[in-house]
């Protein structure tokens, strides 16, 4: 099972138990005879090592913006929100060794838990891998955050962002469409994509179709910034 994951992850683990670790929710504790490690270790190592990369990332791409812009541009990337996000597009709850309660509570798909657990796996991919492998995966997963542009984008509002663009060049508002769903009525991931004058800009993935729906505007916004009009 963990073969797809790292699949997924474009990373072979030299260290298979490290992922395996990462995956492992405290909750899986309970009820057991002797001490479980869980990710919570590999969670602080991870928290660390993805502030460094993307505090770096920022600091060198946007040379004219100040500490204060920086330090809320990092804090908007960089949240339990965004983590969860990441989370799911790599579909990690499916993933979690989890209690049996936890599991039937739907802590595969909660907020906490999917941040946390991408966290630990920066942990452990850093430890297996060292500094440029971990780096590379994580500015990978954060590039649409990123983009092509010199000016750091409204990541607190893309679909807004998106649309004072589009406004500019037309009356036509961007559409906004689901393209899927999967998952379980507890665990739902949407995929949609954003269109403008028929064309398709862009498409993300979410647990709720407002954030697969802020995904595609951020994969948009990063299409037009590669291709100005």
């Amino acid at each position: 099972m963990l073969e797809e994951l790292t699949r997924r992850l474009q990373y072979d683990f030299r260290n298979p138990d490290l992922l395996r670790l990462a995956l492992t929710h405290p909750s899986a504790a309970a009820g057991e005879p002797q001490p479980v490690p869980s990710n919570q270790r590999l969670e602080f190592l991870g928290d660390s090592v993805l502030q460094l990369v993307i505090s770096r990332e920022l600091y060198d791409k946007y040379p004219g913006v100040d500490e204060g812009a920086l330090t809320k541009a990092r804090a908007r990337m960089v949240n339990r929100r965004t983590l969860a996000d990441q989370a799911r597009r790599l579909d990690l709850g499916r993933f979690l060794t989890l209690s049996r309660a936890e599991q039937i509570n739907g802590g595969a798909d909660r907020p906490s838990s999917l941040a946390d657990a991408f966290e630990a796996l920066v942990g452990a991919i850093f430890l297996d891998g060292g500094f440029a492998v971990v780096q590379q995966f994580i500015l990978g997963q954060f590039h649409n955050a990123f983009g092509e542009s010199k000016v750091i984008p409204n990541l607190d509002n893309p679909k807004g962002e998106l649309q004072e663009i589009l406004q500019s060049r037309s009356a036509e508002p961007p559409v906004y469409s689901v393209a899927s769903t999967t998952g379980p009525d507890h665990q739902r991931v949407y995929e949609c994509t954003v269109h403008h004058q028929g064309a398709e800009l862009g498409r993300g993935v979410g647990g709720s179709k407002k954030a697969a729906e802020e995904h595609a505007a951020r994969a948009a916004l990063q299409t037009l910034r590669q291709n100005p009009a």
